[in-house]
């Protein structure tokens, strides 16, 4: 009996991960909680994972600095290429030097949390957020470029990680019925804020065309316009973001008193999470963000120039270029999402997946939003792009989201996973809109 129970002592902080004894998950069944959903997020990078001398990622940032001190001295001595590579290497340049960006947030994040011993939710939840800082800057950097293209690529972005969700969950690993049970907060909270969306985007999408139609002065955004939405779409996200952090809370609590877990339980369970966070001093904190900012600032002005010269100098049409930038924009988010997966750290990287669709559509648009509505009230009123028209393309962008969001959020509830029929539909749903808007909005925009 002594040895059942030291057994049990010894595996309660692992209760809810792969591998824990069932004589511990028996008591989470009981009080309603799957201890198959029930998942420790792990931060940071198993030791024997790390090789000697410098990491691959200061590697990156290295190469990154050099690169862009070399662009920067061609600039200067007026030796720049002709337009097309000018474009090509700003691009190439910027995303570089932006994943390396992000990589150092999320570093600061994990560090930062390691230290103030902040539970792996909140952490969890911080760190994500954390990780649309270098999107926010490159959008504060296009829009003085155009207005217009920084509105699309932060739509077409949504579509973009939409498509990256559905073909990931795809590969993840599936039980004997063929599905993967997908994590409570994307399938309870997950799927009402896919709803929320899905409404804003047709009622937004059918108010500006029947403004089109039926009233010829009203027919474009205002900045009161702009204000008004994003302040709908922000207090979304909080409440989306308080919801899940008090959710996991209780669900913590729920697991710490059906397990009996005492202090020294409740410190060896949280230990997982930072156990292999190293180096968490202030200086190296510090020093993480500031390379996450400085890298996010430099990586944007790159990226705006790329669009400056896509624009002005190739004649590119926007929603072309935005859809490029929308593309590329994404890169560091999907290598976050396979280095996860390949550490079988699914949770992470589904959330990581799932994040970059409600981030965005609740977080990184409504400030595309106020960061347009601020610079044409007080900054440049008279840009070439203002006012942002209600244009086929837009309003495409817009209605669009409903049958992408109610989609996701039906396959997701019905069966908690998707199949080849389920990536499918929402391929053929983003390619559609594609078509679309190539055909039809480039003419319109």
């Amino acid at each position: 009996m002594k040895k059942h129970h030291s057994k049990q002592k010894s595996n309660i902080a692992r209760a809810g991960l792969p591998g824990a004894d069932s004589g511990i998950e028996e008591p989470l069944r009981q009080a309603g909680i799957d201890p198959d959903r029930l998942s420790i997020i792990k931060f940071g990078q198993q030791t024997h994972a790390q090789a000697s001398g410098l990491r691959p990622w200061i590697k990156r940032l290295i190469v990154g600095i050099v690169l862009w001190l070399v662009f920067l001295t061609m600039e200067v001595g007026e030796f720049m290429p002709n337009s097309f590579i000018h474009a090509a290497l700003s691009l190439v340049i910027g995303l570089i030097i932006l994943q390396v960006a992000c990589q150092a947030l999320l570093k600061a994040s994990e560090k930062l949390a390691a230290r103030l011993h902040w539970n792996h939710y909140v952490a969890g939840t911080v760190a994500e957020i954390l990780s649309t800082t270098p999107e926010l800057v490159v959008i504060a950097f296009v829009i003085p470029v155009s207005p217009l293209i920084a509105f699309i690529i932060t739509l077409i972005t949504i579509y973009n990680n939409a498509l990256v969700f559905s073909f990931y969950s795809f590969f993840l690993p599936k039980d004997k019925q063929g599905k993967f049970l997908m994590p409570l907060p994307i399938t309870e909270a997950g799927t009402q804020i896919l709803i929320g969306g899905g409404a804003m985007g047709l009622i937004l999408g059918l108010v500006m065309m029947a403004f089109t139609s039926d009233s010829p002065t009203k027919n474009s955004f205002l900045p009161v316009d702009l204000f008004t939405i994003s302040v709908f779409l922000l207090t979304i996200f909080v409440f989306y973001t308080y919801k899940l952090i008090t959710a996991y809370a209780q669900e913590e609590d729920v697991v710490r008193e059906s397990l009996g877990m005492t202090g020294k339980d409740i410190e060896k369970r949280l230990a997982i999470v930072y156990e292999d966070v190293t180096e968490n001093s202030i200086g190296r904190i510090a020093g993480l963000l500031l390379i996450g900012v400085i890298g996010a600032l430099i990586g944007g002005e790159q990226v705006s120039e790329f669009a400056e010269a896509m624009v002005k100098e190739l004649d590119v049409n926007p929603i072309l270029t935005a859809l490029i930038l929308a593309v590329f924009a994404g890169m560091s988010e999907y290598v976050i999402l396979w280095q996860s997966h390949q550490k079988k750290e699914y949770g992470i990287a589904l959330a990581n997946a799932f994040g970059g669709i409600t981030q965005v559509m609740f977080m990184v648009f409504p400030f595309t939003l106020l960061s347009i509505a601020f610079y044409q009230q007080f900054i440049n009123p008279a840009h070439g792009d203002f006012p942002i028209s209600f244009s086929l393309s837009n309003i495409f962008l817009l209605i669009f989201l409903f049958p992408t969001f109610y989609t996701l959020s039906s396959l997701l509830e019905e069966d908690h996973t998707m199949g080849v029929l389920d990536t499918v539909i929402m391929t053929s749903i983003f390619l559609f809109l594609i078509l679309l808007m190539v055909s039809y909005g480039t003419s319109t925009v």
